[in-house]
């Protein structure tokens, strides 16, 4: 009782159509180039799991290091604005520093009109100042609350700033490069 179905099955497995499919597959192997960055050293190929967490590593490195960038391009601006606000309202005056603390530097001034200003946020550019000290500030006459030392603008920022961002480029830089090579 030979079926039909059993006769395909004998002629599937029948040696010669095995090694005409194996020969059909070796030439079609030969025309496309072998994807070695697949392969891990030691030549088994990668999982495509692995490859993707790297792929989407890789992509996160590059996007964190762009948000730190864009912060600091930011607060740079932020410091331009602020002395433009100044310097197209300014008001001069002696400030005495009363606190320096790490967050801010607390200064008391008084303006023409005799009101004693006391910037909550601190004083800008603060750098080298010490309690009881006696210095020169400009400050916007609109906003009596922004005030900085007299002599020093947003350019005292590019320093820190660009330091801070190479120091995270150098480090987020190669971690991506390499995170993307071995993909």
């Amino acid at each position: 009782m030979d079926s039909v179905p059993r006769f395909r099955a004998r002629a599937a497995l029948d040696c010669s159509v095995v090694v005409d499919d194996a020969v059909l597959s070796d030439d079609r192997a030969e025309d496309r180039p072998a994807d070695r960055s697949a392969d891990r050293p030691d030549g088994r190929p990668r999982s495509g799991r692995r490859r993707a967490v790297r792929k989407l590593l890789g992509r996160s490195v590059l996007v964190l290091g762009g948000l730190v960038t864009l912060v600091g391009v930011l607060l740079v601006a932020a410091c331009w604005r602020d002395d433009n606000a100044i310097e197209s309202r300014r008001g001069r005056a002696a400030a005495e520093v009363v606190s320096v603390s790490f967050q801010r530097t607390v200064v008391r001034y008084a303006t023409p009109d005799g009101a004693v200003h006391s910037p909550a946020q601190g004083v800008l550019y603060p750098d080298g100042l010490e309690a009881g000290q006696v210095v020169w500030i400009e400050y916007d006459t609109d906003d009596t609350e922004l005030a900085r030392v007299e002599g020093r603008t947003f350019t005292l920022a590019l320093l820190p700033v660009g330091t801070f961002l190479l120091a995270v480029w150098a480090v987020l830089g190669p971690l991506a490069w390499w995170l993307r090579r071995r993909v």
